[in-house]
């Protein structure tokens, strides 16, 4: 093959093809469709997993566990990471934590754990934090608040209930 040859036969803008003109055109009666079957009529869509007279791929393959798709992913992150990142007297929040680049998974909660030493007076806004965490973080003359967790399908309906 020569370099000039990879090109050839391609064209960018051909013209549609015109189908149901004639029996002289290839593509007249019928228009390509064959004569019977689903296939053939108008408005023939097939489901993408379809697989004929097999089992769909989705049916055959096996399925293993369970995913509770309310569950709350709760991340844990230290004192002493946090106490490194952050300087004195500033305010540590999920979002401020995500931020400085010390969680970069998803989650829904972040859990702040005692394993460190916290050296500055630091002012957390967290939604959980163990007991060691917090003991460690007064100490250091910090403070600590704790916000209303995410609630879950079962108490937004308790919740409800509760109002009317």
């Amino acid at each position: 093959m020569n370099l000039e040859e990879v090109n050839e036969g391609i064209v960018k803008n051909r013209p549609r093809k015109r189908i149901g003109r004639g029996v002289g055109s290839k593509t007249g009666k019928t228009s390509g469709r064959g004569r019977d079957g689903h296939k053939s009529r108008s408005g023939y869509s097939r489901h993408p997993m379809f697989s004929g007279s097999d089992t769909p791929i989705y049916m055959r393959t096996p399925k293993r566990g369970f995913h509770n798709r309310f569950a709350v992913n709760v991340v844990g992150i230290n004192v002493g990471a946090i106490d490194a990142a952050f300087s004195a007297g500033d305010e540590v929040t999920p979002s401020a934590i995500r931020d400085k680049g010390l969680v970069r998974l998803r989650f829904d909660e972040l859990k702040i754990l005692g394993n460190g030493e916290v050296t500055k007076k630091l002012n957390f806004v967290v939604t959980r934090i163990s007991e060691s965490a917090k003991q460690k973080i007064e100490a250091a003359g910090g403070t600590v608040k704790i916000l209303a967790a995410k609630r879950t399908p079962k108490q937004r309906v308790a919740d409800l209930k509760a109002k009317s």
